[in-house]
């Protein structure tokens, strides 16, 4: 396994790469309300990065197999659990929806997060799954120091949402991010302690729990080779940040002024 560690000129373009990417969601935030459809919010998001300066990541993006990808971003309501492309249906009240951006820098290098999106009033269930997701990820953030290893953010995250009744999705992963979209190393939401990769100051990677109310099982929809849904319709949700490996601890490189309330239990986003 080939990890690239990023240097203090890569540490910086990351930074500036994950502060875009996490702006276009303030933006979005800012927007939303029920009525809007997911083509309003990616274009929403494609004129914030023509004036930021960066571009799509996902736009024509290609990997073997796929289709070109068509959007500036992905939008996965309810039962989506990820890959959702924008489309003419309008949001009701009800609704959650995650927001995937991916951001690439003037410089070349990749921004990426996403973020949980509540429509209007919805489910106690919803909120719920929603929150969870959230610290779930959060909680993962946490294990990454120097001389921690992948599996303790896996075990962490698996650990919490099953302990809460809910299940972790495994098709999908994080992944280490620089100047290319996707490098090494996967980084599973589940997994044993004291496994996987050895964590090293200059690492980036994202990490991005996938959460499913129901079963963990899901399944391609439809024929456009990108949407995956839970196989039992039930809800899913996703939370993402790309984060540094310091000398110390982490640093998350995808926080913004408009990010949600962290959790009560993260008494830093830097250590």
């Amino acid at each position: 396994m080939s990890i690239t560690i990023k240097d203090q000129n890569g540490i910086a373009g990351m930074r500036e790469a994950g502060r875009m990417a996490s702006e276009v969601l303030d933006v979005i935030a800012q927007r939303l309300q029920p009525g809007m459809t997911t083509n309003d919010v990616d274009r929403l998001a494609a004129e914030c990065m023509a004036r930021q300066g960066s571009r799509s990541a996902t736009l024509g993006y290609q990997p073997p197999g796929y289709p070109p990808y068509p959007k500036s971003l992905c939008t996965s309501l309810n039962n989506v659990v990820c890959h959702g492309i924008p489309n003419d249906k309008p949001l009701k009240k009800g609704d959650i929806m995650n927001v995937d951006v991916t951001v690439i820098s003037q410089d070349g290098w990749y921004g990426d997060t996403s973020r949980m999106f509540l429509i209007g009033e919805c489910s106690i269930a919803a909120r719920r799954l929603v929150q969870l997701t959230y610290e779930a990820m959060w909680l993962g953030i946490l294990q990454v120091r120097p001389g921690a290893r992948l599996g303790d953010v896996g075990h962490a995250i698996q650990k919490f949402a099953e302990g809460h009744g809910l299940s972790v999705v495994r098709e999908f992963c994080g992944h280490g991010i620089g100047q290319k979209f996707h490098e090494e190393p996967q980084v599973l939401h589940y997994g044993r302690p004291n496994t996987g990769e050895l964590l090293e100051p200059g690492m980036v990677f994202t990490i991005e729990p996938m959460l499913n109310i129901g079963r963990r099982e899901v399944k391609e929809h439809g024929n456009d080779g990108w949407t995956i849904v839970t196989r039992d319709r039930s809800l899913s949700a996703q939370w993402e940040h790309t984060v540094l490996v310091t000398e110390t601890g982490y640093e998350v490189l995808t926080l913004s002024e408009g990010y949600p309330e962290l959790p009560p239990f993260v008494t830093a986003t830097a250590t």
